[in-house]
């Protein structure tokens, strides 16, 4: 089971800053999480970047269960 830790306006769907979701890939446990936290989260998440273990991921990155996965949502500035 991989550790997810969730950022900005996805910390806040969640209520949650770290959370725990299964899947054989990148894409999967963000499917998951997306499963769980709705259509909010999914929008988010689906133009979010997502790092694993302090490097870029692929959504088709394999996962073994021990990573650390971080979901980056865009940001916007002003």
């Amino acid at each position: 089971m991989a550790i997810v830790r969730l950022f900005a306006i996805l910390r806040e769907i969640a209520g949650e800053t770290h959370v725990q979701a299964d899947g054989a890939s990148v894409g999967d446990v963000v499917r998951a999480l997306c499963d769980r936290y709705g259509p909010r989260f999914t929008s988010i998440a689906e133009r979010s970047t997502v790092v694993m273990d302090g490097e870029p991921a692929s959504l088709d990155t394999p996962v073994a269960g021990s990573e650390e996965l971080a979901i980056l949502p865009p940001v916007s500035g002003g």
